[in-house]
């Protein structure tokens, strides 16, 4: 079963550059796509994972 993901969006801070990747979401889940290739496949995530993969990286955690 595949679930529709809505408002892709990327970075505010990526500007201009193609080399990003979009997040989109769905209830319960986070889609992460390649901008350059979307069509080359998404990694679906739990938003909780994503949540906190996201809080590491602002913390500077994943070094």
């Amino acid at each position: 079963m595949m679930t529709d993901l809505h408002r892709w969006r990327k970075s505010t801070r990526s500007g201009q550059q193609s080399s990003c990747v979009e997040v989109g979401r769905a209830p319960g889940l986070v889609g992460i796509r390649d901008t350059k290739n979307r069509a080359g496949g998404t990694l679906m995530v739990e938003r909780a994972a994503f949540g906190t993969f996201l809080a590491a990286v602002k913390a500077d955690r994943l070094n």
